[in-house]
């Protein structure tokens, strides 16, 4: 999944905590959700400024 998506899904999920359109059930299985789109995220990220490190780095 490509870092947009998993942001847009991730906004999709918070979007629908603040207006309680989950019931109960539902609200476990998309915290878990969005907690795995968080790290997904999260480690694009880190990917991406290594990356970035290591090409400027490579210039020296």
């Amino acid at each position: 999944m490509k870092y947009e998506e998993a942001l847009k899904d991730l906004d999709e999920i918070v979007q629908k905590m603040e207006r309680n359109e989950y019931g109960i059930d539902e609200l476990t299985t998309q915290l878990k959700k969005a907690k795995e789109l968080i790290k997904e995220c999260k480690d694009k990220l880190t990917k991406t400024d290594e990356d970035i490190k290591k090409i400027l780095d490579d210039e020296k």
